[in-house]
């Protein structure tokens, strides 16, 4: 079986519905910052609080073909497996069933129970048999390994509070050439938006590398993809960029 059919099969037997940042170099020390207790490092940079499952109406949104160009910009296409993450009340969700098609899958997750709920109720009544709905953890999203060809956060990426562990966690889930795409404002952490370089930063002390970047002003900031390469690092290794 290949293991684009793997990752399908994995999915479908799921819950059907159910600034600035300069990374240091070197190896972290096993004392000398804040660490969780797997070793991971403390964001050095306010996190945004969960104020909403929405941030604008869908109609608006579709009125400036918000998730259209993202997709596109993204290189979503049918027959791909993708992974919605944060999907609130399914606005990407939704369109992402249309454009991956009957051969494609969609794996929405959120860490709020009532709003899991909310979604999957919609995915059953809207009959999107190729989305499954799930429940993540602030810092895990629980993801299937080897699964994905693009991972999507969108407007959720600053409330994410252990942002080291979160992508150190979520990297198992990509394909070899899968993607994560970030769609974010380029403002504070703590005013709802992540500076792009402090994305980069992040990320990078994870072990991805950034492939490109594209101004998203019909999604109210930017987009960026990224690209897991090598190993994972041992989370005591990982050095959190600091934000000057």
């Amino acid at each position: 079986m290949s293991t684009r059919r793997r990752a399908r099969a994995l999915l479908v037997g799921l819950a059907g519905v159910g600034l600035l940042a300069a990374c240091d170099a070197g190896l972290g020390s096993r004392s000398g910052s804040a660490r969780n207790a797997d070793g991971f490092p403390a964001a050095d940079r306010p996190v945004a609080h969960i104020v909403s499952s929405r941030w604008s109406t869908e109609e608006a949104r579709d009125r400036k073909n918000e998730a259209g160009e993202v997709m596109d910009k993204a290189g979503i296409k049918p027959g791909m497996t993708v992974a919605d993450i944060g999907a609130g009340e399914g606005y990407y969700t939704i369109r992402l069933a249309e454009r991956v098609g009957k051969e494609g899958r969609v794996l929405a997750e959120d860490i709020l129970p009532a709003v899991r709920d909310m979604l999957a109720e919609r995915v059953v009544r809207e009959r999107l048999q190729s989305v499954s709905v799930r429940l993540g953890k602030p810092a895990d999203p629980k993801l299937p390994e080897n699964s994905f060809d693009r991972v999507l956060m969108v407007h959720m990426y600053h409330e994410i509070e252990q942002p080291y562990e979160f992508l150190w966690r979520m990297r198992p889930a990509l394909m070899p050439d899968g993607l994560v795409i970030v769609v974010d404002a380029n403002r504070p952490t703590q005013n709802h938006g992540t500076p792009p370089a402090l994305l980069k930063c992040e990320f990078a002390a994870v072990g991805y590398t950034q492939v490109y970047t594209e101004d998203m002003p019909s999604a109210g900031g930017y987009l960026a993809a990224f690209r897991a390469q090598g190993a994972r690092p041992d989370p005591y290794a990982i050095k959190p960029c600091k934000v000057s």
